[in-house]
C-alpha cells in the first residue's frame, strides 16, 4: 500500500497579505472555497490504494494542520513536528524513518501541501505509471509537460526510455533565463520540476546515507528521541536543530544513479506568486478574477481579492489587489515577484504584519484584536464549546471581559464563577485566572486589556491542555 507524505512547512511570503508566517498559504483556500490548499492536497488521494497520509509540518503550525485534519474526519493521521525548518531531504527522511519504525518499508508519495493538480485522473494515472519503477528501487520523480517557456520552476531533462515505463533522469536544470526557457520549450524533452516524489523508504534512506550521512545521522538522532503527543510525534528538537539545511534535490535527486521520471499532464501550478493564482482563478470577459465584495469599472486582466470590504477598482489594467483587515497589497502582476521583499521590509521594520492576521487561530477558538492604542487593545475572542484557556497570569496587563453570548467559565484565583450574556468581570494584574466554555454553543466575548505592555508573549501559562508553555 501506498503511504503518501504530505509536506506542510513553508510561509509563503510571496502570498502576503493573505499568507503569513502563522498561517501560510498551505493552510488557505486560496483556489477554492470549499478546501484548503492541505485539504485538496488530501482529498487528490481519494481513488488510490493508499494508507492515511503522513503530515509534516513546523511546530508553530500544529493546531491549524489538526483542525484541518478533523474537518476531514483524519483526526488520527499521524502530525509529525519539525521544531525548525531544514528543507526537504531532513524532511523526508524523518517520515521514512518513522515508516520503518512501525514495521514496514512501504512505497512513499512525497507531496507538496501548497500544490494544484486540476486533473486528479491524470495524477492518478501518473502515480499508477510510477509504482513499478519504485518497486524496482528507483527513485522517481513526476515532470510537469511545460505550457510556456516557465523561468520560475527548475527543469528536468529527459533521458532514455526504461523497461519498467517512463524515463532516466538525465539531468536536473536550475532556473533558466527566458531565452533558455524558451529553447527547452522548443527542443522539447525538457519538463517542470514538480517536487513530488515515488520511492521505497528504505531505498531513499540508502542514498542519502551514501551522499549525506550527516544529515541521515541528525535525523537518526533526532527520531531516536521522537515522543507521541496526541496524534503529533515531537522528534528530539536539539538534534534535529543540529540538522544540515539541504533539499532532496541537492541532496540526493542530482547525485543518485536511480533517478527516474515520469510525466505529468495534470493542469498543475505551485501557485508560487499572486499571478498563478490569477491564472488558475475564473475571470470574468475581461481577464478579472474577483473574489470577494468587489466592483469594477472598465478593468482589465486584474485580481481583487476583498477579505472584509467593499473593493472598488476603475481604469485599472494587470493589477492585484489583495484586502485583508490590516493590510492591502497593490502590485502589477509582472512584478509580484517582488512582493517577497516588501515582506522583508515589514520584517525589518519590527512591524508584525508578515507574522498573523488581525484574527488568530488558537487550539480552543480565535481572537479578532478590533482596537488597539497607547497602553489599551480590544479584543473579540470565540471559543470553541467544550474548550479552555490555559491557566495563566500577565505582569503587565490587566483584562475586562463582557459576555457577548454563550456561557464562560472564569476562575481568578481561588474563585469561580459562570457568566452570561451581558455580565462581565475583571481580572487584576498579576493575577493567576482562566476561561472556560462549558456550553454547547460558542462562547463570545470581549476583551479589554489594559497596562504598559500588552505583547502576547505576556503570558505565563501553569496549565495548558494542548501542550503549550
Amino acid at each position: 500500500m501506498l503511504q503518501p507524505v504530505i509536506m506542510a512547512g513553508g510561509s509563503g511570503s510571496r502570498l502576503w497579505p493573505l499568507s503569513r508566517q502563522m498561517n501560510p498559504k498551505q493552510f488557505l483556500g486560496l483556489v477554492s472555497s470549499d478546501a484548503t490548499m492541505l485539504q485538496a492536497t488530501i482529498q487528490r488521494l481519494q481513488g488510490l490504494d493508499a494508507a492515511a497520509p503522513k503530515l509534516i509540518c513546523n511546530e508553530e503550525h500544529r493546531f491549524l494542520a489538526a483542525e484541518q485534519l478533523r474537518q476531514l474526519g483524519m483526526e488520527e493521521a499521524d502530525i509529525l513536528l519539525e521544531s525548525v525548518g531544514r528543507n526537504t531531504a531532513p524532511a523526508i527522511a524523518l517520515a521514512a524513518l518513522h515508516s520503518i519504525a512501525e514495521g514496514e518499508d512501504p512505497i512513499l508519495l512525497v507531496l507538496a501541501a501548497d500544490h494544484l493538480i486540476r486533473d486528479v485522473e491524470a495524477f492518478h494515472k501518473c502515480i499508477r505509471q510510477a509504482m513499478p519503477l519504485a518497486q524496482a528501487g528507483r527513485l522517481v520523480t513526476f515532470g510537469i509537460v511545460p505550457t510556456a517557456p516557465e523561468t520560475g520552476y527548475g527543469y528536468i531533462e529527459q533521458g532514455a526510455a526504461l523497461d519498467e515505463g517512463g524515463f532516466v533522469v538525465s539531468r536536473f536544470v536550475e532556473k533558466p533565463n527566458a531565452a533558455i526557457a524558451a529553447d527547452y520549450l522548443a527542443k522539447g524533452g525538457y519538463f517542470w520540476n514538480s517536487g513530488m516524489f515515488m520511492f521505497r523508504a528504505s531505498v531513499y534512506l540508502g542514498e542519502l546515507e551514501r551522499f549525506r550521512p550527516d544529515i541521515l545521522s541528525a535525523c537518526r538522532k533526532a527520531h531516536a528521541g521522537c515522543q507521541r503527543d496526541m496524534h503529533f510525534i515531537r522528534v528530539d528538537s536539539d538534534a534535529f536543530a543540529s540538522c544540515p539545511e539541504d533539499s532532496i534535490d541537492y541532496a540526493v535527486m542530482e547525485r543518485t544513479e536511480l533517478a527516474a521520471m515520469v510525466t505529468l499532464d495534470g493542469g498543475w501550478s505551485d501557485i508560487g506568486s499572486w499571478s498563478a493564482v490569477w491564472e488558475v482563478s475564473d475571470k470574468d470577459d475581461y481577464g478579472n478574477a474577483l473574489h470577494g465584495d468587489v466592483l469594477t469599472e472598465q478593468c482589465r486582466d486584474t485580481f481583487i481579492h476583498a477579505d472584509h470590504r467593499l473593493v472598488a477598482a476603475v481604469g485599472v489594467e494587470d493589477l492585484v489587489i489583495v484586502e485583508t483587515k490590516d493590510a492591502v497589497l497593490v502590485a502589477h502582476r509582472d512584478q509580484v515577484q517582488d512582493v517577497k521583499s516588501v515582506v522583508d521590509q515589514i520584517r525589518k521594520q519590527g512591524r508584525h504584519e508578515h507574522i498573523n492576521h488581525r484574527e488568530v487561530y488558537r487550539p480552543w477558538g480565535v481572537y479578532d484584536s478590533i482596537d488597539n492604542g497607547n497602553r489599551y487593545q480590544v479584543k473579540r475572542i470565540t471559543v470553541k464549546p467544550g474548550a479552555r484557556l490555559s491557566t495563566q497570569m500577565h505582569h503587565h496587563r490587566a483584562e475586562h471581559w463582557i459576555v457577548v453570548s454563550g456561557t464562560a467559565k472564569v476562575c481568578i484565583g481561588d474563585k469561580t464563577v459562570l457568566l452570561t450574556e451581558n455580565q462581565s468581570t475583571y481580572i487584576p494584574v498579576g493575577q493567576v485566572h482562566s476561561l472556560e466554555n462549558p456550553g454547547k454553543i460558542p462562547l463570545e466575548l470581549i476583551e479589554v486589556q489594559s497596562g504598559a505592555y500588552l505583547g502576547e508573549d505576556d503570558i505565563v501559562r501553569f496549565d495548558d491542555r494542548y501542550g503549550r508553555c
